[in-house]
């Protein structure tokens, strides 16, 4: 008896260890980090829980306090790991768009992996909105937005400060990025500003920008 109890215990035992998520930082913002957990992506802010319960409880650019199983563990930014081990890194992408009509940037991308149509806006501080383009993308700006007056070309307009979990332009994407949703049907088309362009590398030659990934 006592020999089927030692076997049962080592077989819960070891179950358990197997169930412990496989945690690693791949990204470090202040304030929030992404997170590879059992080969999921997430984007995770102070105080946020991400799948298996693993909880964001500080992050800066250098390191990040999780919340693993119950125990405080603190993490430093790794490269991420295929199953067949290290795995090496990404060769640089870089996608053109050509000028479109009016002298103006037009591409297709995701937010938050939805479908979305751009216009390139270099002067614009911040990817930009209306708000009935932040509902189809299942934005819930009134409730988690930052209430805000912005000016626009027609004046003073209210709005709302959110962060978005992804925008993507062909195979360049970028993390925890700061938009900002507009009262009304302006603007017109998604703005792509600098709160995206300002953390890729980009350029225009001969009619063409090319957008290509940091690393």
């Amino acid at each position: 008896m006592p020999r089927l109890f030692v076997l049962f215990c080592l077989t819960v035992c070891s179950s358990l260890a197997l169930a412990a998520p496989q945690v690693r930082v791949v990204g470090l913002f202040p304030g929030a980090a992404v997170l590879n957990i059992d080969g999921q992506r997430k984007l995770l802010k102070i105080g946020q829980t991400g799948p298996a319960g693993v909880q964001l409880v500080s992050a800066d650019a250098h390191k990040a306090v999780l919340r693993v199983d119950g125990a405080e563990q603190t993490y430093e930014l790794e490269r991420e790991y295929s199953g067949d081990g290290y795995a090496a890194p990404a060769a640089r992408t870089e996608m053109g768009i050509a000028r479109g009509t009016g002298g103006h940037y037009w591409v297709a991308g995701t937010i938050n992996n939805q479908n979305a149509q751009f216009l390139v806006d270099t002067g614009a501080t911040s990817v930009a909105m209306n708000e009935g383009q932040a509902r189809r993308l299942g934005i819930d700006f009134r409730t988690v937005g930052t209430p805000m007056m912005a000016s626009t070309a027609s004046g003073t307009a209210k709005g709302w400060r959110v962060s978005l979990n992804s925008v993507k332009l062909g195979g360049v994407e970028v993390l925890g990025v700061e938009a900002i949703v507009l009262e009304g049907d302006f603007p017109t088309e998604i703005l792509l500003g600098m709160s995206y362009l300002n953390r890729v590398g980009w350029r225009e030659d001969q009619g063409m920008m090319y957008i290509q990934a940091k690393h």
